[in-house]
């Protein structure tokens, strides 16, 4: 049994350890209520962008356009947003797994665009092809940094160095509710069972000006959107994500507190109790 003096320091080190959890709690709740305000201004925008290009991009016929060309490199580009930091739960782990555990994403054919380090860190030692990282970005997204990656992309599907693009974010739902998902920026394809609502939308797109003009100015506002909109989404899940972990650290800690202040009334009491009966057993010996 651990003696009285072990039991102490223990309790100590995890008060202590409890102090740091309710400080990092308290400081993720204070960015969560900024980057949730964030997110979910842009969320309504990120939503309606990424329905309307696909239904545009899906009925624009035979367009000879650069961007909507057939793939012409095996290569598929997968832009990964994760933190700079752990103690967040499952929040990067989700992210790293959705990736390798995809079997339509073959390793050999990724190159990782790293948004955060801890992505970047877990898919570099499960041996993938990190093409670029960018961890500032992730600490105060802004739309010129998703322009500025947004454009690296969209020339190389342009040269045919890879011939798919995606997006792997967490999908901010409210606090304690956050989606890890997987997004196909392009080609663009109509999602399955989707239907057009009328004949009209079913009628192939007519642009003004000239169709390629357009596209010009179309696909890069909408790549450079969902980009922005993603980080902005994973900026809010990770502060809720590591909310939620430092509560339950909290409360973790405060559990193991109590038994080991339990287990250490029990050692004092049984401490006085052995004294006193060696005192006793004193007493009467020498009567």
């Amino acid at each position: 049994m651990a003696s009285m003096r072990d039991i102490k320091r223990r309790r100590s080190s995890i008060q202590g350890t409890q102090q740091i959890t309710k400080a990092m709690k308290l400081v993720s709740t204070v960015k969560l209520q900024r980057a949730r305000a964030n997110a979910e201004r842009s969320k309504a925008y990120f939503d309606c962008m990424f329905r309307t290009m696909n239904s545009i991009l899906s009925r624009v016929g035979h367009v000879e356009h650069r961007f909507l060309l057939p793939a012409q490199s095996e290569k598929k580009a997968v832009i990964v947003i994760t933190s700079n930091r752990g103690l967040a739960g499952g929040y990067n782990s989700n992210i790293v797994k959705l990736i390798t555990r995809n079997e339509s994403l073959k390793k050999e054919d990724l190159l990782i665009y790293a948004v955060g380090n801890k992505g970047r860190e877990a898919l570099h030692r499960h041996g993938y092809e990190i093409r670029r990282s960018l961890p500032d970005v992730i600490e105060e997204p802004t739309y010129a940094d998703a322009m500025v990656l947004s454009r690296e992309l969209l020339e190389s599907f342009a040269a045919g160095e890879i011939g798919e693009i995606y997006l792997a974010y967490t999908s901010f739902k409210n606090t304690v509710s956050h989606e890890p998902k997987l997004l196909k920026l392009l080609p663009v394809e109509r999602e399955a069972g989707e239907e057009p609502a009328s004949a009209e939308e079913n009628a192939l797109m007519n642009f003004e000006p000239e169709d390629v003009e357009a596209l010009d100015l179309i696909i890069p506002k909408y790549v450079t959107s969902l980009i922005y909109g993603a980080m902005m989404e994973a900026v809010a899940s990770e502060n809720g994500a590591r909310m939620q972990a430092m509560d339950n650290a909290t409360s973790n800690a405060e559990e193991m507190i109590d038994d080991l202040s339990l287990k250490y009334n029990r050692a004092r009491q049984g401490s006085i109790t052995q004294e006193l009966t060696e005192i006793i057993a004193g007493a009467e010996a020498l009567g």
